[in-house]
C-alpha cells in the first residue's frame, strides 16, 4: 500500500548523556519521557537480544535516554564508551544523514539561546523570501557537535510556495 510513512524518532551519539539531556530539556523544552539508564551487552532478554543485532558483539555496554518533542517525535540520546568527539559531526558528502530540523516561529530567540548554552550558531539567519514571506531557517550545532536547522514555519508550507 502506498502512503507517506509517520516520523517515530531519531538516535543521538552524545558524549555525555546527562548534560544532553539537561540541554534538550531547558532549550529545546523537549521533555524527558525515560531518565538515563544503563545497557549492559548481554543475550539473555529481549532488549539485549535487539542491541546485539543492532550494534554487534562487543559494545560492552551504553546509556540510553528518552526524549520527545511537542509533536510527539522521539529523541533517543545513546552515550557509548566508545564515542568519538574528533570524527567530524557535519560532513554532508556520504550518503546518510546529516542534519534534523526543527521548528520555531522564534528563530533569532532560539538560535540565542542555543549559542548561550553552549552551542554554536554555524550561519546567519536567512529568508526563503526576503521582502516578500517571513520563512527563515539557520543552521546551529548543539554543545556535543551535531548539527541541526531550524525553520521558523512548517516543511509542508516553507516548500509548497516554491523556495527554489
Amino acid at each position: 500500500m502506498r502512503y507517506p510513512r509517520s516520523f517515530s524518532h531519531i538516535g543521538l551519539s552524545v558524549p555525555d548523556i546527562e548534560n544532553a539531556v539537561k540541554f534538550y530539556s531547558e532549550v529545546m523544552g523537549w521533555y524527558l519521557v525515560m531518565e538515563p539508564s544503563e545497557v549492559k551487552e548481554e543475550v539473555d532478554t529481549a532488549i539485549g537480544i535487539m542491541c546485539q543485532d543492532v550494534f554487534g558483539e562487543g559494545y560492552e555496554d551504553f546509556k540510553i535516554a528518552h526524549m520527545v518533542t511537542s509533536d510527539g517525535i522521539g529523541i533517543e540520546l545513546f552515550e557509548f564508551k566508545q564515542n568519538d568527539q574528533t570524527a567530524p559531526v557535519f560532513n554532508h558528502v556520504p550518503t546518510g544523514m546529516f542534519h534534523f530540523s526543527v521548528q520555531d516561529p522564534d528563530i533569532e530567540g532560539l538560535v540565542n539561546k542555543i549559542v548561550g548554552n553552549g552551542g554554536k550558531q554555524r550561519m546567519p539567519i536567512r529568508a526563503y523570501y526576503p521582502g516578500e514571506k517571513p520563512y527563515k531557517m539557520c543552521y546551529v550545532e548543539d554543545p556535543f557537535g551535531i548539527v541541526f536547522e531550524i525553520y521558523t514555519h512548517s516543511y509542508e508550507v516553507t516548500y509548497s510556495s516554491g523556495a527554489y
